[in-house]
């Protein structure tokens, strides 16, 4: 450690002397260090690099040191003496430390001190999660960002914009994040929406919204920009998401994608059948796509909560079925519930579709002219008579993917272009990298992801927490009154049926007979009992059950009605889904545990938190409570 143990900032280095990225992060470190002074507190841990026989060698060398002065002598010299570590480096260092040369080769007290002190910090590296070198920790926080002096200084010092970044990040890694945000949009909206401002805030929403040129004008209502959309950006990432996992994703293998296939269309079918059977002829038969559909955050966030008490398997299983699902729902609103056809802005739209063909056949990787078709394709949609989102999942088939990049040969490549522009730094009438390898660098930038990847990336953040909690904002708010029950018993009944029972007992069903056939292989990570547990959190309908009831039910106290009955039945399944899979994950553990491991489990929970305790003494320890 070099700096005070009390200092305000903690900054910890993973690195080794055989790195020449942790060589090139050495001078950064010290020009940070000489800002900060005694603010700071640094630590080298060893991470020796393992396909070079020097690294470890030179990490025992270090360890010999008797002084703390001595080890950051050495440790400096082994840095900076030459480009890259080598032989004649361990040697004058050895003979500064009055070590002989052969050190490694020696069996004393010593030298065993030394290489246990190394392998104790490599074994905190494989417990930190450490998977590169250098890797950075600031005060016991993974810092991921810039290894320029600028941005360590602004991650140790916690600027506002350094702090805001981290919390969003942290937020948005957090299993539940978006489902969290879909909650508080929804309690938000039925809040406002009961309050004395409830009117202006419904009025708000009906306020119309376009675009004019001369006499031609293209006006919505905020509520149906919202709809019609925003709500395009999430059928967008749905569709990427299908085009993914049916290229490399749980989907690309007849027999992988089998099982959450035949679930899904179970979760369809049986819920469909069962509103129709419960309600009564009428109006509202139309209805019947409002318990179909799954929302996937919602479901998600449930499993995430409950951390490794559900298998990875089952979230995939659940993931992959609720994928499938909105897909099925999608094809059920372009089906049943546009309105007129006209046949004029139908064509115009195929031709958008054929233009969109064409790009990807030519590989044409740029996403700006997929993206411009895309409103247009979005505009004849909606004018078609069709529902406008279809052309989010239209657009996705069309985004090219790339086989995956050499990164090695990329990597190559940015080293060089950024070696040379290194040699022109501070020359006159120069001021940062040239316009030609800034275009160099964006090209590789480019190339090493595809662009429908790089989209998904991007757009799944905002569909996730921006697109959703906006749309539950808009369509979520309901009067709660005596009034809102009258004359709808039917319809909240069926609705609630449809998804409460009809979802878990399709999904199970049709999963069994799926097995049964031979034409699904369930995982043996989880048994039958988490898999009906995730059949009920299948029956969390919200966002697309709204959506299509917003299209299904055009009366207002309808429409209402059928809100509050979506709400009352994803409570109700997320309670009884939560319930099974809790229940049915201890009662698995405690079953498959061999005789005697039920008190090393327990055991093994209080060490974990004996760990946690301890590691608050050693300002350095970056142990979070992730590691097993």
């Amino acid at each position: 450690m070099l700096g005070p143990a009390d200092a305000e900032i903690t900054l910890v280095e993973y690195g080794s002397y055989a790195c020449s990225h942790c060589r090139a992060a050495n001078e950064r470190i010290a020009q940070a260090r000489d800002q900060l002074g005694d603010r700071v507190c640094y630590a080298f841990r060893h991470n020796p690099l393992m396909d070079n026989p020097l690294a470890f060698r030179a990490a025992e060398l270090a360890e010999l040191a008797q002084t703390p002065e001595a080890f950051w002598s050495a440790h400096i010299k082994l840095m900076t003496r030459s480009m890259e570590l080598t032989e004649n480096d361990l040697v004058a260092v050895a003979k500064d430390l009055g070590v002989n040369a052969d050190f490694a080769l020696g069996d004393s007290d010593v030298v065993r001190l030394a290489r246990a002190r190394v392998e104790a910090d490599v074994a905190s590296c494989r417990a930190s999660g450490v998977r590169f070198t250098p890797t950075f920790y600031i005060n016991r926080r993974r810092y991921d960002g810039p290894w320029d002096e600028s941005s360590l200084v602004d991650a140790m010092l916690g600027t506002l914009g350094h702090r805001v970044r981290t919390v969003a990040l942290d937020f948005a890694s957090w299993g539940p994040s978006a489902g969290i945000l879909l909650v508080l949009a929804t309690v938000v909206a039925i809040v406002v929406t009961n309050s004395p401002i409830g009117p202006a805030f419904d009025a708000f929403w009906r306020q119309e919204l376009g675009v004019s040129f001369g006499e031609a004008a293209f006006r919505m209502s905020i509520l149906h920009w919202v709809n019609d959309g925003l709500l395009t950006v999430f059928f967008l990432v749905v569709g990427l998401e299908v085009k993914r996992e049916m290229t490399v994703g749980h989907l690309a293998s007849r027999r992988s994608a089998a099982l959450p296939i035949a679930s899904a269309i179970g979760g369809m079918v049986v819920p469909a059948i069962l509103y129709v059977l419960v309600i009564p002829a009428g109006p509202w038969s139309h209805g019947w796509g409002v318990p179909m559909a799954t929302d996937t955050a919602f479901a998600i966030a449930l499993i995430a909560v409950m951390g490794p008490r559900v298998p990875v398997e089952l979230r995939i299983y659940l993931t992959a079925t609720a994928i499938v699902d909105d897909i099925g729902a999608i094809a059920v609103v372009a089906a049943f519930y546009s309105r007129e056809i006209d046949p004029a802005y139908l064509a115009a739209a195929a031709t958008v579709v054929v233009a969109l063909a064409l790009l990807s056949r030519w590989r044409v990787y740029l996403l700006s002219p997929y993206i411009l078709l895309g409103v247009t394709l979005w505009a004849f949609v909606h004018a078609s008579g069709l529902h406008a989102t279809l052309a989010g999942v239209i657009l996705a088939l069309f985004i090219p993917t790339r086989p995956p990049a050499n990164l090695a040969a990329l990597m190559t490549q940015v080293s060089t272009i950024i070696a040379s522009e290194a040699r022109h730094e501070g020359e006159v009438l120069r001021h940062g990298p040239s316009t030609p390898a800034l275009h160099a660098l964006d090209a590789i930038y480019d190339r090493i992801e595809s662009p429908a990847d790089r989209l998904l990336r991007h757009a799944g953040a905002r569909s996730s927490y921006a697109v959703l909690p906006i749309f539950a904002l808009a369509n979520a708010g309901v009067t709660i009154n005596a009034g809102a029950f009258v004359g709808h018993g039917w319809l909240m009944a069926a609705i609630v049926a449809g998804l409460a029972i009809g979802k878990p007992v399709g999904v199970f069903l049709a999963a069994a007979a799926a097995v049964r056939t031979g034409m699904a292989v369930k995982p043996a990570a989880y048994t039958w009992r988490q898999l009906a547990g995730a059949g009920a959190l299948a029956g969390i309908g919200f966002t697309m059950s709204l959506f299509i009831a917003g299209q299904a039910f055009l009366a207002s106290a309808d429409f209402s009605a059928a809100k509050i009955a979506v709400f009352a039945a994803s409570i109700l399944s997320g309670v009884v889904g939560t319930a099974v899979l809790w229940t049915a994950s201890r009662q698995k553990l405690f079953e498959e545990a061999p005789q005697g491991a039920h008190a090393s489990i327990i055991a093994g929970r209080c060490l974990c938190r004996t760990v946690r305790r301890r590691s608050s003494d050693d300002p350095t320890c970056q142990y979070d409570g992730s590691s097993r």
